[in-house]
C-alpha cells in the first residue's frame, strides 16, 4: 500500500491540511451528497445502516453522538431505530449540518436531535458522556484515524459503544474487479456529472482504497483502548460494521 489514509487528501493541487480539504469538499457538495450516495452505493447503504444501528438495541442507549453526522440521515434513522432521549450530531462541515437542520426542522425533531460544528478528532463534551457513538462513512475522512478513535472512546461512558459503519476493499474474485470498475471508473464520471466539485469523487474511492479496514482497523481499536471489536463484512465485503467497547 503506497499510502495510508491521512496522507490522501481531496485536492492535491490545494494547499492545506487534509482536515481543511475535507471540510471544503463537504461544503462543495452538501447539496448533492445524498443522491450521490445513494448512487455511489446502489441504495444498498440504507441496509447497511439499518444493520449498524440495530446492533446497539440491545444497549438501549439513552444519549448518543453520531460523529461525522454531515446531513443527518444516520442520526434521524437511529431516532427512529432506537428511540433515545436525545441525539447530537458533530461535522467539520457547515455546509452538511445547513441540510442537517433543514431536516431536522422539517421532520419536527429539534427536542431529539441537534447538530453542532465540530472537529471529530478533538470532540466538544466532556469524558464518559455518551451511551453510544455512531459514525457511517466518516472515520476515512480522519486526519489521524488513532486520535479520532481515542477520542470518541474518551467521551464514550465505561461499557459503552462504537458502532462504525465504513466502506472496504472486497478481496474476492469476481466481486473484487466489479466493485473496482464501478467505485474508481463509474463513481466519479457520475459525480462530475451531478456535483459541481469534479475531484471529490475521485478522492472517495482513493480514500477507500488507501484505508486501513477489517482486522487491521481492529488492531488500531485496540491500540487506543477499546476492550473488544467485532469485525462485521456486509455485501460481499463492500462495507463493514465495527463494534467498539469500551
Amino acid at each position: 500500500m503506497a499510502n495510508d489514509s491521512s496522507t490522501i487528501k481531496p485536492y492535491k493541487s490545494k494547499e492545506g491540511s487534509k482536515k481543511e480539504q475535507v471540510a471544503d469538499m463537504f461544503n462543495n457538495i452538501s447539496k448533492t451528497y445524498d443522491r450521490l450516495n445513494r448512487m455511489m452505493t446502489m441504495g444498498i447503504d440504507t441496509i447497511w445502516r439499518k444493520k449498524a444501528i440495530r446492533s446497539l438495541k440491545d444497549l438501549k442507549p439513552q444519549l448518543l453522538l453520531d460523529v461525522a453526522t454531515g446531513t443527518g440521515d444516520f442520526a434521524i434513522e437511529s431516532l427512529r431505530i432506537l428511540q433515545p432521549k436525545k441525539i447530537i450530531g458533530v461535522d467539520i462541515s457547515a455546509g452538511m449540518l445547513e441540510v442537517a437542520k433543514e431536516k431536522i426542522q422539517k421532520k419536527g425533531l429539534e427536542g431529539k436531535f441537534e447538530v453542532q460544528l465540530g472537529d471529530s478528532e478533538r470532540l466538544q463534551f466532556e469524558d464518559n458522556t455518551f451511551d453510544a457513538v455512531t459514525v457511517a462513512f466518516g472515520v476515512r475522512n480522519f486526519e489521524n484515524l488513532e486520535q479520532g478513535l481515542a477520542d470518541i472512546r474518551r467521551v464514550l461512558k465505561p461499557g459503552g459503544r462504537a458502532v462504525i459503519l465504513e466502506l472496504s476493499n472486497p478481496k474476492a474474485f469476481p466481486i473484487k474487479q466489479l466493485y473496482y470498475f464501478w467505485f474508481h471508473k463509474l463513481t466519479p464520471a457520475f459525480g462530475k456529472l451531478v456535483s459541481k466539485d469534479t475531484r471529490a469523487y475521485s478522492y472517495l474511492p482513493e480514500s477507500v482504497a488507501n484505508f486501513p479496514d477489517g482486522e487491521r482497523f481492529a488492531a488500531i481499536t485496540k491500540k487506543v483502548g477499546y476492550s473488544k471489536t467485532k469485525v462485521r463484512p456486509q455485501t460481499f465485503g463492500f462495507c463493514t460494521i465495527y463494534e467498539c467497547t469500551k
